[in-house]
C-alpha cells in the first residue's frame, strides 16, 4: 500500500522509512467526513536516516530548523475529502520540502558594472524624454 518517494532523480526514499498516521479531518466532505480518515500525516526521520549523507543532512537540518521534531519531519494533508489523494498530496509535499533542503546553495552573485554603451544610451533615452515634456510645456510668456 505505501509506496516510495521520489525526490529527486538520485534520491527516494523507501516506503519503510515513512510512518503514515490517518484520523478524521473537518472541512468539506458533508456526513462522510465524520466517518473516514481521510487527514494523513507523512513523517520522516531525516536525520536518523542512512539515505543521505552527513552533509545533506546538516544541511537539510539547518534549512528545516523548526519543521523537525527530533529530526523527524512531519507533513500533514487533509486538504482533499479522499485519503487517497490526501497521501498523494502529502508525498509530493515532502519530495519538495527534502528537495529544496538538500539542494546545493545559489551561486554567489558577483558585482559588475554597465557598460559606457549602456549608459550612454540611458543618459541619451533621458535626455530625449525630457526634451518631449519640455516640448509639451505651453510657452506663455
Amino acid at each position: 500500500m505505501p509506496e516510495d518517494v521520489l525526490v529527486n532523480d538520485r534520491l527516494t526514499i523507501p516506503a519503510a522509512e515513512l510512518s503514515w498516521r490517518f484520523s478524521r479531518a473537518g472541512g468539506p466532505g458533508g456526513q462522510g467526513v465524520n466517518t473516514t480518515d481521510s487527514r494523513v500525516e507523512l513523517s520522516w526521520d531525516v536525520l536518523g536516516s542512512d539515505l543521505l549523507p552527513p552533509a545533506l543532512k546538516e544541511r537539510a537540518a539547518e534549512r528545516l530548523g523548526a519543521r523537525l521534531v527530533q529530526g523527524v519531519l512531519t507533513i500533514t494533508a487533509s486538504e482533499h475529502r479522499s485519503q487517497l489523494r490526501n497521501r498523494e498530496a502529502a508525498a509530493a509535499r515532502l519530495a519538495g520540502l527534502i528537495a529544496g533542503a538538500i539542494a546545493a546553495p545559489p551561486r554567489q552573485r558577483r558585482a559588475t558594472k554597465p557598460s559606457r554603451g549602456a549608459v550612454e544610451r540611458r543618459i541619451a533615452a533621458k535626455k530625449r524624454r525630457s526634451q518631449t515634456k519640455q516640448n509639451r510645456r505651453s510657452t506663455s510668456d
